[in-house]
């Protein structure tokens, strides 16, 4: 059986996205023990033979750090923190999300910089290999102090505490640990810190978000294309001399992607009537260019987060230091995340106006899209969930990062409110989704009142397997099924 093994070499969202698909099971590897224990045993004998206080270690935390903790009660301090933090409330963070978590932060811990033991990452890929989800809620953390609440839910069944979701159902983390033989784990000092200061929970929405964004982003395209088509538009805003003299990367890549999708399109190359596209159309390379490169900042960004190391106090063996300072703080992740929502936002609202164009009555069209208007109300309501769900957007696209509200005493004064922006985006991404299949469902049917024309190859062997599961609408019928399976066609790869 393949396996992935964690070592000092960077992780690729590729690497993460094929982990997380194909569930490739991880392990550590020689040089991640090492480096691991290593920095456990330096910790230890730091404890042993400094006299000055190391926050979190034989401090309290937050306002607390003057307060000193004995050596014999370190240990307890570190289950006291995972406990009082465990504060998490609203909906289950989805499963897909809590194990991604999981993954990055086996990831961080492995650096060798926490001072976590060897036994306690081991435990994290147990659940990991074993589909052992922690049950995480999405409000309580601030993203400033790392993920504290999501991150103590996240820790609390290595302690034998808290819920799991194992072979399909909730259950107490006790009884699974007890299944599989496992005994709950003896926190040693720093561990509790080390698992839960982190900006795992931020950066799991935000990797996932931007993988479906790449996904969205090449669905759009060809939507968009097939739009462009069956509305009888124009390629002109889509030339390469157009394009090259306003040199962004997604402008450029966007107007090659809809050069090549129409390539050999009978509708594309007829004599046009209309001099010019509303913007919807004619302007897709620059807005649909914007977005992409949006994301691709954001995925620059995930990047380097998903291998950094975010908890504190950071450990450095080979300096002899241990430093406390701020590599928990959200704010790069949150800025980013309000970004990619702005980006997709977009990306939704341009395609709602072509929704609205493509029903509109015009260029030979009928209004709504039926060969009955008026007995038939056709793809009339569509448009209007689609605008719902835009305006919804972009009221989601309001930025969490430009808030902050200070906590514990004023000593952590300010935050960034980054998990806040990383489930916003969340629901960004799910209702860019759910507008572009709108948009697919309008363009398929528009598509058909240009027959015999035909467009090119690549969009009607995609129309071709889009009509194998949603049909013709030739009269009123219940739509919403249809958007469903709709939404169901855009989750898999756009390959093209």
């Amino acid at each position: 059986m393949e396996i992935y093994k964690i070592d000092s070499s960077p992780v690729s969202l590729e690497n993460i996205r094929d982990i997380m698909v194909n569930r490739i099971p991880i392990a550590l590897s020689d040089e991640a023990k090492k480096k691991i224990k290593e920095c456990r045993e330096f910790l230890d004998k730091t404890i042993d033979e400094s006299p000055t206080p190391i926050y979190g270690i034989t401090t309290g935390f937050g306002s607390l750090c003057n307060v000193y903790i004995d050596k014999e009660s370190v240990s307890q301090l570190q289950k006291n923190l995972v406990c009082s933090h465990a504060c998490g409330t609203g909906d289950p963070v989805p499963q897909e999300i809590v194990m991604l978590i999981l993954l990055l932060k086996i990831i961080s811990l492995s650096k060798g910089f926490s001072g976590v033991q060897v036994e306690t990452v081991q435990r994290l890929i147990d659940f990991f290999n074993n589909d052992v989800c922690p049950v995480v809620f999405q409000q309580g953390s601030l993203g400033a102090s790392g993920d504290l609440s999501p991150l103590a839910h996240l820790s609390l069944p290595l302690l034998g505490l808290g819920q799991v979701y194992y072979n399909g159902k909730i259950h107490d983390s006790k009884s699974v640990l007890d299944e599989f033989g496992w005994k709950p784990i003896e926190l040693k000092s720093k561990e509790g810190l080390a698992l839960l200061n982190g900006t795992q929970f931020m950066s799991a929405y935000g990797v996932w978000s931007v993988m479906s964004a790449e996904r969205l982003l090449n669905w759009a395209d060809l939507i968009g294309a097939m739009s462009l088509d069956a509305f009888d538009g124009r390629i002109e805003p889509f030339s390469k001399i157009v394009n090259d003299i306003r040199p962004y990367k997604g402008q450029i890549h966007t107007a090659s992607n809809f050069r090549r999708l129409l390539k050999g399109s009978e509708l594309i190359k007829q004599d046009k009537k209309n001099v010019q596209d509303p913007y919807s159309f004619r302007c897709i390379p620059q807005v649909h260019g914007a977005s992409r490169d949006a994301v691709s900042y954001a995925k620059g960004i995930m990047t380097i987060e998903v291998n950094a190391v975010t908890d504190n106090p950071t450990i450095f063996v080979k300096e002899g230091q241990i430093i406390s300072a701020g590599n928990f703080h959200g704010e790069p992740l949150a800025i980013t995340m309000d970004f990619m929502a702005m980006a997709l936002a977009e990306l939704g609202n341009i395609a709602e106006r072509r929704i609205y164009q493509l029903i509109s009555g015009e260029r030979g069209l009928p209004k709504f899209l039926v060969a009955k208007p008026g007995l038939n109300s056709g793809f009339m309501i569509p448009q209007y969930t689609a605008a719902s769900i835009v305006s919804q957007s972009k009221q989601l696209s309001t930025p969490a990062s430009v808030d902050s509200i200070p906590s514990s005493q004023g000593q952590e004064d300010h935050v960034s409110m980054g998990a806040n922006a990383a489930t916003k985006l969340y629901r960004v991404v799910i209702n860019t989704e759910r507008i572009l299949a709108i948009e697919l469902f309008n363009a398929a049917q528009a598509l058909e009142f240009r027959r015999p024309l035909k467009s090119s190859k690549k969009i009607e062997e995609v129309w071709n397997r889009f009509r194998d599961i949603v049909p013709f609408i030739e009269d009123d019928t219940v739509m919403y099924p249809f958007i469903e399976k709709s939404i169901e066609f855009i989750r898999t790869p756009c390959q093209f």
